[in-house]
């Protein structure tokens, strides 16, 4: 059997992005094989060339594609296994595109995927291009706004920044809108909906603001992240004394699920991790196992600034 031989990326071949993205919107109508996003981007060209515009994307079902509002027509871009390319577009635009993936069927658990029946996200290093259309590198950093629909089966919509908005919708649906207002790369987007348990704290930073601190576990298992929760706080706090850094947003969240590629993943503010790499159970864990939950929970927060 033929394998091919991966290729080397150079530095000496880095060239920057021909477009850059300042805002993304997007909108995610959750379903375990259907699942819908929406996709409105702020794009502009950057600098002073005539390259066409070319976007990352793989294992998406393509529905609509459109520039300031008007649909393109077949003749206007091209799709293929990998790329979204549009020939012809201005200086600064919006482009919408709508796409359906399916969850379940992504076992590789990179990019939207399904495990212990809650969605969960992993893009780094180039999962966000299974999501939706877009530039998949690091030196694209854009402003996120997220829009989460699902049956309301789904008791939590998580996504990162702060929470702005939430209500119920027509059908038995429920929605959740969330805001980052710092520019990140798409590796650091993430996204989990489904039933969990949420252990609850707060810390009041150096500043006086008082920052929301969320844990959230599979049912039944909000105990065995108290150590997890008491790690935090003195991350938080340490960072502050050693740095002067305090924490940025309104809210920090940590989520553990089973089915993660990596032990634990630094996505701004929503910070997921391995179930074996959070939870302890007292009556069980060795000092091993909280010596190893003190030093992930602060090396995927201190990612933030330090």
């Amino acid at each position: 059997m033929r394998t091919e031989t991966p290729q080397p990326i150079r530095l000496t071949d880095y060239r920057p992005p021909a477009y850059l993205i300042d805002e993304v919107h997007l909108t995610f109508d959750l379903a375990p094989n259907t699942t819908r996003v929406t996709a409105k981007l702020s794009i502009r060209r950057n600098g002073d060339h005539a390259e066409p515009l070319v976007l990352n994307g793989e294992r998406l079902k393509p529905i609509s594609v459109a520039v300031d509002g008007r649909l393109l027509e077949a003749t206007e871009h091209t799709i293929d296994a990998e790329f979204l390319t549009v020939p012809d577009v201005p200086a600064a635009f919006v482009l919408t595109t709508e796409v359906e993936i399916d969850p379940e069927a992504n076992k590789a658990l990179d990019g939207l995927y399904m495990s212990g029946g809650r969605f969960c996200t992993q893009c780094e290093a180039e999962g966000f291009r299974k999501i939706t259309w877009f530039a998949d590198r690091p030196d694209v950093l854009a402003r996120f706004t997220v829009r989460v629909e699902a049956p309301k089966s789904y008791q939590r919509l998580l996504s990162n920044g702060n929470l702005m908005e939430t209500g119920d919708m027509a059908g038995g649906k429920r929605y959740a809108v969330w805001n980052d207002p710092f520019p990140k790369p798409c590796y650091l987007f993430a996204l989990v909906a489904g039933e969990l348990d949420e252990l609850a704290d707060s810390l009041v930073t150096m500043s006086g603001r008082t920052v929301d601190l969320k844990i959230y576990v599979d049912p039944g298992m909000a105990g065995r992240a108290t150590y997890a929760m008491d790690a935090l706080k003195r991350s938080m706090k340490w960072d502050e004394e050693a740095f002067g850094r305090e924490y940025d947003l309104d809210l920090f969240m940590i989520v553990a699920v089973r089915d993660f590629n990596f032990g634990a993943m630094e996505n701004k503010g929503l910070n997921i991790f391995n179930s074996s790499l959070l939870l302890a159970d007292p009556a069980t864990a060795t000092d091993l196992d909280y010596e190893r939950i003190e030093s992930v929970v602060a090396h995927e927060y201190f990612h933030n600034w330090t």
